[in-house]
């Protein structure tokens, strides 16, 4: 497809389905009752972070950083017969030493953080009242769409968010907008600006579209190399789930495939994406089982996976000059999209219920090639009906020169490195 026809599709073919969902509001019954919900939460976080004495970090904090996040989510919906619309406002505030001189220091990509911003979506939904220094201050619609839900087919329209692919900790095949793999709230993804389409068939498989517009973050104009286009199958081979993924992501051809099956009362599950990009053919996978038992009078899941990350590093040299030739990753870390600065990882986490009201989750990131690795320790205690804890100790394990270690910094004797650090959440819902 020539780039003029491809920009036009980004723009047409949205406005013409938001025609066919506006033109069904239209023919609904007046006499229709029009449901409304409404809810929300505000999340109070703190984070105390331990710099070592080596890292590059030490001289813009000293030995800890300090961050103060708090966060309100107004929810509101409403449905009608076979129509429905759902906006989110986020209101966000954060005190942030993470922030402070990290956020534009040449070299720390890797590192560097900032609050969540539309500089690449279609529509600016974000307006900020501050953003400097350690501090920053906005309001920002994450979801606004309005949907439309038939017997079979489901259009949606609008800032929504899609998860896809089998992984649980790693996730190859979920392109937009992904978590951490040590992410320890979990609840909401970002929002894209994007066109979702669901067809079901009479077999129970499915077939879900989407496209995603987005701007160039330099120009500021739509651009076709920034935007997606994705295809998605779903189906069932007896007890089996399979999935067939084929993108344009960025510019890049992508297919996906993955499998999810039941065995000796485990569940095995993986994915396979390969991705086309200007520097070649690149491959990454997951494949991991999970299980779940009864032991001691609790309740217990565990999980383990295998993540190869194509896109990563070889041979444990996470250098400066070796991240500089490796644009690829250097890209999709830029774009929040991966997480792993190498190419072979263990996750492995266990869950328990100690009480009903509270949950301990130790989870293992392993880097085989350093060897490195991540060891947290989670928490999760639903205090009250309406109030939860959530909290987590990290611990990086691994010498100086390793990923989760510290990787080496331009100046010598110097690293990009962190140490333990304490995650702690207090949650209202309403």
């Amino acid at each position: 497809m020539r780039s003029s026809q491809l920009k036009a599709s980004f723009v047409v073919i949205p406005m013409l389905c938001f025609g066919t969902v506006l033109s069904a509001i239209a023919s609904q019954s007046l006499s229709s009752a029009t449901q409304w919900s409404f809810g929300g939460h505000a999340k109070y976080q703190y984070v105390q972070t331990h710099v070592p004495q080596d890292s590059v970090f030490h001289s813009i904090s000293g030995d800890n950083l300090l961050d103060h996040n708090l966060e309100a989510r107004l929810k509101i919906s409403a449905r009608r017969n076979s129509l429905d619309f759902k906006a989110h406002t986020q209101f966000i505030t954060v005190h942030s030493d993470t922030l402070s001189g990290f956020r534009d220091t040449p070299g720390l990509l890797y590192y560097r953080r900032d609050v969540i911003n539309d500089d690449r979506r279609w529509f600016n939904l974000t307006h900020e009242f501050h953003n400097q220094g350690k501090d920053a201050t906005l309001v920002r619609l994450d979801r606004i769409n309005i949907g439309y839900t038939g017997d079979k087919t489901v259009i949606r329209f609008g800032r929504q968010a899609i998860s896809w692919g089998n992984g649980l900790l790693f996730t190859p095949m979920d392109i937009f907008n992904p978590f951490d793999p040590a992410a320890v709230d979990k609840e909401y993804k970002a929002g894209d600006d994007m066109l979702y389409a669901q067809y079901l068939l009479e077999s129970g498989n499915d077939i879900q579209a989407v496209g995603v517009v987005r701007r160039n973050p330099v120009t500021g104009e739509v651009d076709e190399e920034q935007c997606s286009l994705a295809v998605k199958y779903h189906g069932f081979w007896g007890s089996n789930e399979i999935d067939v993924l084929l993108a344009e992501h960025y510019g890049d051809a992508l297919i996906g495939l993955g499998a999810s099956t039941g065995l000796g009362g485990a569940v095995l599950r993986g994915d396979l994406v390969l991705t086309d990009t200007d520097s070649g053919t690149i491959f990454s996978g997951v494949g991991g089982a999970s299980y779940s038992w009864v032991a001691a009078g609790h309740n217990w899941t565990g999980l383990l996976e295998y993540y190869f990350n194509g896109f990563g590093l070889k041979g444990g040299d996470y250098s400066i000059d070796s991240l500089a030739e490796n644009p690829e990753l250097l890209k999709r870390l830029a774009r929040g999209e991966l997480f792993n600065l190498g190419r072979h990882y263990l996750g492995v986490s266990v869950r328990v219920e100690a009480t009903p009201l509270l949950n301990l989750t130790p989870n293992l990131f392993i880097n085989f090639v350093d060897p490195s690795a991540l060891a947290q320790l989670t928490l999760s205690y639903d205090w009250k009906q309406d109030i939860q804890l959530l909290a987590a100790l990290n611990i990086p394990i691994g010498p100086n020169g390793s990923e989760y270690g510290g990787i080496d910094a331009v100046e010598s004797g110097m690293y990009l490195s962190t140490g333990l650090s304490l995650f702690t959440q207090l949650a209202w819902y309403f």
